[in-house]
């Protein structure tokens, strides 16, 4: 389900920018994405805070690195919000490695978008985990201890 302007107006500028990134992504346009940016913007990882990035150079290199490895990469916007300059984003990239397997992320990102392009993003994006212990075991494993029985 997508969220949607109920009204007749032009979609919020922030909107169109995320709107505009996904299309490049889907298309592996890197020049396209590269527009998407201030040249000096910045991208945290709030999680995995070693990751923090900012700037074209890095982010065309990440994203060089990621069409090379998911040639068929396809990103779908799921759902969405805007609030003044900031939009929220919720995410699937999905793809087929080079290697054979499967390729998907989800998550949420929050942009910065004071005119129509990106000033800052944090991205929340993890890959999934189809199988795993379940709810309760990876609770207890975060928090140090032994699962529930």
């Amino acid at each position: 389900m997508e969220s949607q302007t109920t009204t007749n107006e032009a979609p919020p500028r922030p909107l169109e920018c995320i709107q505009r990134l996904q299309r490049a992504i889907s298309r592996r346009d890197l020049d396209a994405m590269t527009a998407c940016f201030e040249p000096d913007y910045t991208s945290e990882f709030p999680v995995h805070p070693d990751r923090s990035v900012g700037g074209h150079t890095r982010m065309r290199q990440t994203w060089t690195q990621i069409f090379a490895s998911v040639p068929d990469i396809q990103a779908t916007l799921i759902r969405w919000c805007v609030a003044g300059d900031t939009a929220w984003a919720e995410w699937e990239w999905h793809g087929t490695r080079v290697d054979g397997a499967p390729f998907v992320q989800r998550g949420v990102t929050i942009q910065g978008v004071p005119q129509d392009r990106i000033t800052w993003a944090r991205m929340y994006m993890e890959p999934v985990q189809e199988a795993g212990p379940g709810a309760a075991v990876a609770l207890q494993r975060d928090l140090g201890g032994r699962a529930a029985r």
